[in-house]
């Protein structure tokens, strides 16, 4: 079996009186993609920057390549590329002098940086852009080239702190055409998103709220997971439909607005059937729908919520 690149095993930090994470256990072994999924304050990234030696935990333990990341943060952070929100590019610098300026800053021996400046430029698809100042770069690109420099000194561990958000789709789904094939190669990563599309390309997943997970396993198995039953509304005037489900007042029956759809959560036919009722002439079409990542997490969130309340 092959052994855990990163573990956490029941995480806990604070900060004062307030709980950022709240007994948070995972492993990820090489080849493999981790998404820590969750709004903010979920504790996300205090759980990277614990990883990446920044924060000392109060109890429990993190643990890369099986180094303490708090005793042996040196020995860590030869083998860890850290992407977090706010990677600090250097505007005036051109794609190729940033990408030199990180190879003095991580020590990458000088024999070494010219193959690893062509293979870092043609992975990341960036050479026609060896010469232009990373400030006039497009969003994608600059994350692009973000990446690329976190890659520079080799890292067997990635840790990326949402790195897609704000970057337009069609630049999503490249970066994460780059990120699986960084898993391809044997890199162990965890990176936090908060799109529904990119947390099903990981390999796991973990649902974190108030600091704790509140789900976990594969994108499949979570989905798969949900615990109750699921119709959706499509067409139609969505707001009107929400006001009559509301004015039917059905017990047991919650409505989610999920873009473009409602989704129904009842537990049996006869709320299914008021639903139908309630929503006759007026041109929405109701059918049952699967679950999907987005609906658990809800869900869970609402559980959570309850039992904080409780």
């Amino acid at each position: 079996m092959t052994e855990a690149a990163i573990v956490l095993d029941d995480l806990h930090k604070s900060y004062g009186s307030t709980a950022a994470v709240r007994g948070l256990s995972l492993s990820v072994p090489p080849g493999s993609v981790c998404g820590l999924i969750g709004p903010d304050g979920a504790g996300k990234t205090t759980t990277m920057r614990v990883l990446c030696g920044l924060l000392r935990p109060d109890s429990g333990s993190a643990r890369i390549l099986g180094h303490d990341c708090t005793l042996d943060s040196r020995h860590v952070k030869q083998h860890l590329g850290y992407m977090p929100q706010r990677f600090s590019l250097y505007p005036d610098l051109t794609v190729g002098e940033n990408l030199r300026f990180f190879a003095d800053l991580f020590g990458v021996p000088k024999s070494e940086r010219a193959e690893r400046d062509r293979e870092l430029m043609a992975f990341s698809r960036l050479e026609p852009f060896r010469n232009r100042r990373a400030g006039q770069l497009s969003g994608g690109m600059k994350q692009k080239l973000a990446l690329s420099c976190t890659l520079i000194h080799t890292p067997s561990v990635l840790i990326l702190d949402e790195p897609t958000t704000g970057v337009d789709p069609v630049s999503r789904r490249e970066f994460w055409r780059i990120l699986r094939d960084l898993a391809g190669r044997g890199l162990a990563l965890i990176v936090s998103t908060p799109y529904m599309d990119e947390a099903a390309m990981c390999d796991e997943i973990v649902l974190m709220h108030a600091g704790r997970a509140i789900s976990r396993g594969t994108p499949a198995a979570v989905a798969a997971s949900f615990p109750r039953r699921l119709l959706a509304v499509t067409g139609g005037d969505l707001r009107r439909a929400t006001e009559l489900l509301g004015a039917a007042r059905i017990s047991g029956l919650e409505v989610r607005r999920f873009g473009d759809r409602l989704h129904l959560v009842h537990d049996d036919d006869e709320q299914a059937q008021a639903a139908a009722t309630a929503l006759q002439g007026t041109g929405a079409a109701l059918a049952p729908a699967q679950a999907g990542i987005e609906d658990v997490f809800v869900e869970m969130m609402a559980r959570a919520g309850q039992e904080a309340a409780g």
